[in-house]
């Protein structure tokens, strides 16, 4: 008891310093009224990019900095594991003041300066900026078409011209909604709800933001001039874009003049919906016909073999009962199929030890796997809570290391029937998952490091996790060991013998078990591209409800896979089903995982650098090591109490 309330107040400590309050984000709440004429700072976040996905600090290349010096803003656990680094700017706006203004001139760019400005420009590198929560929008035209990005570029290269001009001279539109407040004031008392008096209305209204647009060009300008001017001074506006003659390039010695302009336009967007033009993506009506068409499809192939399987097994079951003992006997000795394996098929698997610490694994993964996808469908980790859904998934993990020790230690006594090995196989199952997670993001951060990112982990954060990782994580999984312990191992419905039965030689058996994960994998690879994109390309992903649909039917089709590959084993006389039974529907990971390099080499083909390779390499393959524990986990375990029903269901003496 005392062990829990310890484990208890260690999981508090990490909600708090994981995700401040700040993090929790509930559709409707935390609405911010500002007055005419308040004073806003606006915030930047790293540079990203999609060529090389290496973000870097704002404030690394030579840009104005705030008056008072740069304050980096609090971060949560999965904005520091996403190389979020949020400071504040000196763009500053006074709520329904239109004013253009000057910012700062540089001193003149030196050799180190221009190649860096003009790398940056190449590699695609956005400014992220964020007002009241917002990431700044901004739009092009392609081919006819109005395609929307969150954020601007560092510098742009005309075409025709191998010349870079730096981005100098912003027009921000900001969108407000005038909120009027309440008229009307409820009064409590101890009777319940009285009535009512008329409230000063002036004293709650204000300005809501609901929109942050920006309109980037590159407008050259004299500094020796600009140089008289001070921070916040007013300078003329610029009309963008400006003539190529007019526009500022990058250059040794030149200086380069930061200005921008801010206009507050009204809008009759309401606060809570301010994020809907940010989800609103294009192509969301073929997104919605693929996902649905898929799940149709999918369904319909499930239900078939599904039916087909109930009614072969039920006859088999049928017709071996009908029959009397000296009968089943015989029948025993003449047919061939599942019945001749009666004493082997529980016999334990090679590697046993492994096996159930990838069950118990497997188990942590699919229950935070679900549990974070159930509460991203109802609205409870917005895109507006940034490395919310990170910091939910790592908390949700540590939380189900006791069910991951629990099922692998029970799963361990009903193989060996006995619990001594219990603490080895509780170590492990703590260790197996997150040590290869460790180890991996290990090299990766060695690599950010030597290109000094801020997607690389401070070393104090480093330390952070591992303290997480063994005075958490470990000691949770050995709780759940200890509990499974104390639970009564599955009993075998047969005995098993004592030698081992011959098994026929069979051919391309593991062929079959790989070809089998390209049905799972059929109902997610649609929703897999549309996932890839929002992390790769900079794209909001908010379709949890259909992701959480995709993931039971997975489930589902990952059970239905395996069990009928272990029924077709067990009928070809081969009782080792146990590694087969998992792998038959974990072989979908192999196929996420050629799609993640089939996406590399076709839809990143601006991926540019062998360090971006190699961390979305990694990437991939964490991700794919972790749906093969789940989805093997989903086929074993299916596979298991399907075994058991069958030989449950045959009389033997």
């Amino acid at each position: 008891m005392v062990k829990g309330w310890v484990f208890s107040t260690l999981l508090v400590v990490f909600l708090v310093f994981a995700a401040p309050c700040e993090a929790f984000y509930l559709p409707g709440s935390y609405m911010h009224t500002y007055r005419q004429g308040e004073e806003i700072g606006a915030k930047v976040n790293s540079l990203t990019s999609i060529e090389t996905e290496l973000p870097f600090s704002y404030y690394s290349l030579p840009y104005c900095r705030p008056r008072d010096g740069i304050k980096k803003s609090a971060e949560n656990l999965g904005e520091l594991l996403m190389g979020d680094q949020i400071d504040n700017s000196p763009y500053r706006f006074r709520v329904n003041v239109n004013e253009s203004l000057y910012l700062c001139t540089t001193i003149p760019l030196d050799e180190a300066d221009v190649k860096l400005l003009k790398q940056r420009s190449h590699d695609l590198y956005q400014v992220n900026m964020i007002l009241d929560n917002l990431p700044v929008r901004r739009f092009t035209e392609q081919n006819g078409m109005i395609i929307q990005w969150t954020g601007y570029p560092v510098g742009y290269i005309p075409e025709g011209t191998s010349d870079v001009y730096i981005i100098n001279h912003l027009k921000f539109k900001v969108l407000v909604h005038k909120y009027e407040g309440g008229k009307v004031k409820v009064v409590g008392t101890g009777e319940g709800m009285e009535v009512i008096s008329e409230t000063d209305s002036d004293a709650n209204s204000g300005f809501e933001i609901v929109g942050f647009e920006v309109v980037p060009c590159s407008v050259k300008r004299d500094p020796k001039a600009m140089s008289k001017h001070k921070m916040y001074d007013k300078v003329d506006p610029v009309n963008c874009p400006v003539e190529l003659e007019k526009s500022q390039l990058i250059k040794e010695k030149e200086q380069i003049t930061f200005t921008y302009e801010v206009e507050f336009v009204n809008s009759d967007i309401r606060w809570p919906s301010r994020w809907d033009a940010y989800l609103k993506m294009e192509g969301s009506k073929i997104h919605w016909f693929s996902i649905m068409n898929s799940l149709m499809v999918i369904l319909f192939l499930a239900g078939i073999v599904f039916v087909i399987f109930l009614r072969t097994v039920r006859r088999d079951l049928t017709r071996y009962e009908e029959l009397d003992k000296e009968a089943q006997v015989q029948m025993n000795e003449e047919l061939s199929g599942w019945k001749l394996v009666v004493g082997d098929v529980f016999r334990e698997p090679t590697s046993s030890k492994l096996l159930c610490v990838m069950i118990g694994n497997g188990v942590q993964i699919l229950g935070m796997a679900i549990v974070t996808i159930f509460f991203a469908a109802f609205g409870f980790m917005s895109p507006a809570s940034r490395g919310m859904l990170l910091t939910g998934m790592i908390v949700l993990y540590m939380l189900l290391g006791i069910v991951a020790g629990y099922a692998a230690v029970r799963l361990w006594r009903t193989l060996k029937g006995t619990s001594e090995g219990w603490r080895s196989v509780s170590w492990s199952t703590a260790c197996f998952f997150p040590g290869i997670v460790f180890i991996v993001l290990t090299v990766l951060n060695f690599m950010l490091w030597t290109r000094n990112s801020t997607g690389a982990l401070p070393i104090s954060l480093f330390f952070g996790l591992l303290s997480l990782w063994f005075c958490v994580s470990v000691p949770l999984t050995l709780l759940g060991g200890f509990f499974g312990t104390r639970a009564e191992p599955i009993e075998f419905p047969v005995r098993t013998n004592q030698i081992p039965r011959e098994i026929p030689a069979k051919k391309y058996s593991w062929l079959f078990i790989l070809g089998a994960g390209t049905l799972p994998f059929g109902t997610l690879f649609i929703e897999l591209f549309f996932i890839l994109s929002s992390i790769w390309l900079g794209r909001f992903y908010y379709v949890f409800g259909f992701l959480l649909v995709v993931l039971l039917l997975l489930v589902v089709v990952c059970a239905e896979v395996s069990v009928v590959l272990t029924y077709m084993h067990l009928c070809a006389e081969d009782w080792r089903w146990w590694w087969k039974a998992f792998f038959a529907s974990g072989t979908v990971a192999l196929y996420v995982f050629l799609y993640s390099i089939n996406y590399l080499v076709f839809d990143l083909r601006s991926l540019s650098g062998p360090v971006s390779a190699m961390l979305y390499i990694g990437y991939s393959f964490i991700v794919s090591l972790a749906i093969m524990l789940a989805t093997g986990t989903v086929g074993f375990l299916t596979s298991f109490s399907f075994v058991h029903y069958l030989f449950s269901s045959v009389k033997i003496d």
